[in-house]
């Protein structure tokens, strides 16, 4: 079977495949925005933290603006004819930013995913699915609008609950039109969502705040990122369709209540294996997240002169892609030799693989450390979809809609509130070391605690 070999389950079933690529997409993309506008848009709303900027990225690498302390030192540094090269001003950093990144987000996310999961064996997925797709547009649309922190705040914490709708669903959806042998590829090719979202974020956010339309510089950011949801949602409202599966079984019999979906889903939970597992991804989620939300802070702070969206606006585009797919397939092939289990050797071996070159693009200057990344995106997103392949197939058919979103409250509750580490990490040393702790370090971290698990599943049984 192929890299595409999703594509022989038929014309219609990789059209709904291709639809619900484009919701991940977008919800990408709208997650995502804020952390690339962050400093233009902390600078206008004024919070977080303050350091010394350059004045100009003309003078970005010629005058060393960073290595000032206090603002009478960065205000110091001037021309002979008293040009000011650096500014003292809000850099996008600090613990406003990083909450509004991590719990304002994650925790009504992750609450309402765990809602949302048990939900799903009851209600229409493609309709609830396009609803999420249109709320969580309107409030990235929204957020072009905000006027103080407390705007972004609130909108951001809308994102959060209408987003939570998007992979439970549309894993579940997955599952069902696709047989067990593409599963891994279909949902690595769903995956794809993440990195053209994110990659598109880097575009948008960069050129778009750059292009200042109309004088509003990162507004149309944000509106230009929702504006494509509105029709996304329309199109899952009237062309996709419930799987051939679902229909007859809901037909014929009544869905199991509330509080037996609770402990039905919860129940694989109590075993050592998938315990471990949402564990381990949990600590790869970390590093995952703390990276998503400060590389354009940190290419703004130390190589200020650089376009960063000339560089990331296709990295992890073509790497996270070709990532996917391949983890996937070999994972797929691997599972016909060796059983189930031999997914877990894709997870390890990639994260660990994948760790030197993502310490590469943090230590090296441009453009090598964005050369860096191109190997940590392709190796280290080949577990991203594998994972939640081994998630759904150790569990039943009727519970693996609860169970993803079991999965995905734990390692998101945990990883997701990681940025919060990065603050106090930075006041101790410095962004550079903060990341490096908290990036590569997890990816290995990550990586331990998965190789434990050959053994964990077959003493459980499952």
């Amino acid at each position: 079977m192929g890299a595409l070999g999703f594509c022989q389950a038929g014309s219609y079933p990789v059209y709904v495949l291709c639809c619900l690529l484009a919701a991940y997409l977008l919800n990408q993309l709208d997650r995502y925005v804020l952390a690339i506008v962050i400093q233009p848009l902390a600078q206008d709303l004024e919070f977080g933290d303050r350091s010394c900027l350059a004045a100009g990225s003309a003078v970005g690498g010629k005058v060393p603006c960073r290595n000032a302390s206090s603002q009478e030192s960065c205000l110091s540094f001037h021309s002979e004819n008293q040009t000011q090269y650096c500014q003292w001003n809000y850099d996008g950093t600090g613990w406003e930013y990083q909450i509004m990144a991590g719990p304002v987000f994650v925790l009504v996310y992750t609450f309402t995913g765990i809602v949302v999961g048990f939900m799903a064996d009851s209600v229409n997925r493609k309709n609830f699915l396009s609803a999420s797709v249109f709320l969580w547009s309107l409030m990235t649309f929204l957020m072009g609008f905000s006027k103080r922190y407390w705007h972004l705040v609130l909108l951001r914490f809308g994102q959060g609950i209408s987003e939570a709708g998007c992979t439970p669903f549309a894993i579940s959806l997955i599952v069902d039109y696709f047989p067990k042998v593409t599963r891994g590829s279909a949902i690595g090719f769903y995956n794809w969502g993440i990195y053209a979202g994110y990659s598109l974020s880097y575009a948008v956010g960069n050129y778009v705040t750059r292009a200042n339309i109309l004088g509003q510089g990162w507004r149309w950011a944000f509106f230009l990122s929702a504006l494509p949801g509105f029709v996304v949602s329309a199109v899952l409202l009237l062309t996709v369709r419930e799987a051939p599966t679902r229909r007859s079984s809901t037909s014929t019999t009544r869905g199991p209540g509330l509080r037996h979906k609770l402990v039905q889903g919860v129940r694989p939970f109590l075993r050592p294996s998938l315990l471990l597992f949402s564990f381990a991804g949990s600590v790869r989620n970390a590093a995952g997240y703390v990276w998503a939300y400060n590389t354009q802070i940190y290419f703004n702070l130390y190589f200020s002169g650089v376009d960063v969206g000339r560089w990331l606006s296709w990295i992890p585009l073509v790497g996270g892609c070709i990532g996917a797919v391949a983890g996937g397939l070999i994972a797929d092939q691997l599972v016909k030799k060796r059983g189930l289990y031999a997914r877990v050797w894709v997870l390890v071996l990639s994260q660990v693989a994948a760790a030197p070159f993502v310490a590469g693009a943090l230590w090296l200057k441009p453009p090598y450390s964005f050369i860096s990344l191109i190997p940590a995106n392709i190796i280290g997103e080949m577990g991203i979809g594998v994972a939640l392949t081994i998630v759904v197939e150790l569990v039943a058919p009727a519970v693996r809609t609860p169970v993803v979103a079991i999965y995905i409250f734990i390692i998101s509750n945990i990883g997701g509130n990681a940025p919060l580490l990065v603050t106090p990490l930075t006041r101790r040393w410095n962004l550079r070391l903060a990341l490096l702790v908290l990036c590569p370090g997890m990816f290995v971290a990550g990586a331990s605690n998965t190789h434990l698990l050959p053994r964990a599943p077959r003493n459980d049984n499952t």
